[in-house]
């Protein structure tokens, strides 16, 4: 089989080392890589093959592009086109199939080729293909999962070595877990376009990233991670979607995680996502969400699938898109926050609107977890708060249940 690689980053390293090391069980031919720059490529493994020219990969007659470059364009035309002329296509990019994935699936379709992206939720983390086959026969109505390794990395350094937000991330770009600008992962987007991903396959609609909640983790202090230990819980950014009756709630959001939760206990770059279904029950997937050669694996997993003829499409992205509510509408717990607080005014304010509640400090500023019967009472109860400037700034972090 003949391939064409765009990109030569990271994950196209580990891809190109797996395929040479296994040469004697499968003849996977690279006949092509695309980069930007050749001279800055030409010491590595299959230099006689680099190009910076889309046009010579196409020009080889391969029979797989995959693509790693990552980004929405030129990605998407490469793959686009690729497809049109009936070509199988394996991608890493969680952006493009967040965006494109509907076209792209639907174009695969019409052309008797097929799209592959094992890789583009939690790297090396087989869980993509336990959804679309294994799982097949459970109705699944609920996910929970840390995606994102780089917030996951800076919370657990928050919480273990109590440092501020801004020291935290400052040791995961030295390190190289966060870009110099770590927006789309700080704030939740890169969750945000994974969780889509999991909730389209297991739900069987199409549901669009932004259409969540999505709350980063750059406001948390560390006044939050010391009341989360207090409470014996760690905090998280987490990527939650239930369904119910077909009508699908979901957030990418920081929340409190109980110590005795599996959720808990992932902490660093490692990723997890628990996955439920009505036969199976709940089901964990854990492991480093990316890495040269973790990711490199789920690539070559995708390659493999089309060598050995497995070339099932996924119709669940070309459904009609549904509506998702960003806020939790059942009954929640959530730890409360009040700067230059109007101490006995907001206490009657929650007494008032909350059965149970528990003040748990009340020094510079006032400190609650309240049981609510949903987001919306809690919302309404800070926003009255706020209209009668009972305080300088409110927050909210939810519980996990």
């Amino acid at each position: 089989m003949k391939i064409g690689i765009l990109g030569y980053g990271t994950v196209a390293s580990g891809l190109v080392d797996i395929i040479d090391n296994n040469k004697d069980k499968r003849d996977i031919s690279i006949e092509g890589i695309l980069v930007r720059d050749v001279k800055k490529h030409e010491h590595r493994k299959h230099a006689d093959v680099l190009t910076d020219n889309i046009e010579d990969i196409f020009k080889k007659d391969v029979d797989v592009i995959v693509e790693l470059l990552g980004g929405l364009h030129p990605s998407y035309e490469y793959l686009k086109r690729a497809i049109e002329n009936k070509i199988n296509v394996v991608t890493a990019n969680k952006d493009m199939l967040a965006e494109f994935g509907g076209e792209l699936v639907s174009l695969a379709k019409e052309n008797g080729v097929c799209i592959k992206f094992e890789a583009s939720v939690g790297g090396g983390i087989p869980v993509l293909k336990p959804l679309i086959e294994s799982l097949e026969g459970n109705e699944i109505d609920s996910i929970s999962a840390i995606l994102n390794g780089t917030t996951n990395f800076i919370l657990s350094k928050m919480y273990d070595e109590n440092l501020s937000y801004d020291e935290a991330l400052k040791q995961a770009q030295d390190l190289g877990f966060a870009e110099a600008n770590p927006e789309a992962d700080v704030m939740g987007y890169d969750a945000g376009r994974k969780l889509s991903i999991l909730s389209t396959l297991s739900f069987n609609k199409r549901i669009y990233w932004k259409d969540f909640y999505l709350e980063g983790i750059n406001k948390i202090e560390p006044k939050d991670i010391e009341y989360a230990k207090q409470l014996g819980c760690k905090i998280k950014l987490v990527g939650r979607s239930k369904i119910n009756n077909g009508k699908v709630n979901g957030y990418v959001r920081p929340v409190l995680v109980g110590n005795d939760d599996i959720i808990s206990k992932i902490d660093n770059e490692f990723n997890i996502i628990v996955v439920n279904g009505d036969f199976l029950g709940e089901v964990s997937f854990v492991g480093k969400g990316a890495g040269k050669d973790a990711t490199g694996s789920a690539v070559y997993a995708d390659v493999l699938d089309i060598y050995d003829n497995r070339l099932n499409n996924v119709d669940a992205f070309i459904k009609e898109k549904v509506s998702v509510d960003k806020v939790v509408s059942s009954e929640c717990k959530a730890l409360l926050r009040f700067k230059k607080p109007q101490k006995d005014k907001i206490i009657q304010v929650i007494k008032d609107k909350f059965k149970e509640a528990e003040v748990i400090a009340q020094d510079d500023e006032l400190a609650v977890v309240v049981d609510a019967p949903s987001e919306c009472a809690i919302n309404d109860s800070i926003k009255f708060i706020e209209d009668n400037n009972y305080c300088e700034d409110a927050s909210k972090i939810l519980k996990l249940s």
